[in-house]
């Protein structure tokens, strides 16, 4: 099983079409610190749909909690801040792929202490920071099923 974290998110419809993404897949989610919105949020709950009931979730204080719950795991960062992208990496059954703030990413100390495990998606157009949040874990999971299944 693969694993989804998303640590401290800050807007409920990416979480609510991530956790959808989520289901689909049979990817646990971990959702890790504060978030910036009450896990009851309604906006969260439409952009799930009825698919909650499905998705794996597990709520972590900390990384350091999340990595605990995961000790086999090989764990992943997404950033804007790599020149490593998420097609040279090689994905393997149980790999966590951590995703940051949709406003900050992750922190740049994680960011260095991790460096040969950052990847990125590339951007085309230099004028565009970033993608959205949902659609880059659309993305990088779908990477990382098509490698481990085919």
């Amino acid at each position: 099983m693969l694993h989804i974290a998303l640590v401290e998110p800050e807007i409920p419809p990416n979480t609510g079409n991530i956790a959808r993404l989520c289901a689909a897949t049979n990817t646990m989610l971990h959702i890790v610190g504060a978030t910036g919105f009450r896990m009851d949020d309604r906006t969260l709950k439409r952009a799930g749909l009825d698919y909650w009931d499905h998705v794996e979730l597990q709520r972590h204080i900390d990384l350091g909690r999340l990595y605990a719950s995961l000790p086999e795991s090989r764990f992943v960062y997404l950033t804007t801040k790599s020149d490593r992208t998420y097609t040279e990496w090689e994905f393997r059954d149980g790999d966590c792929i951590v995703f940051g703030r949709e406003t900050r990413g992750l922190p740049d100390e994680l960011l260095a202490a991790n460096r040969e495990t950052c990847l990125t998606i590339p951007m085309v157009n230099p004028n565009v920071r970033s993608l959205n949040l949902a659609t880059s874990v659309g993305i990088v999971l779908f990477e990382a099923i098509r490698q481990i299944k085919f």
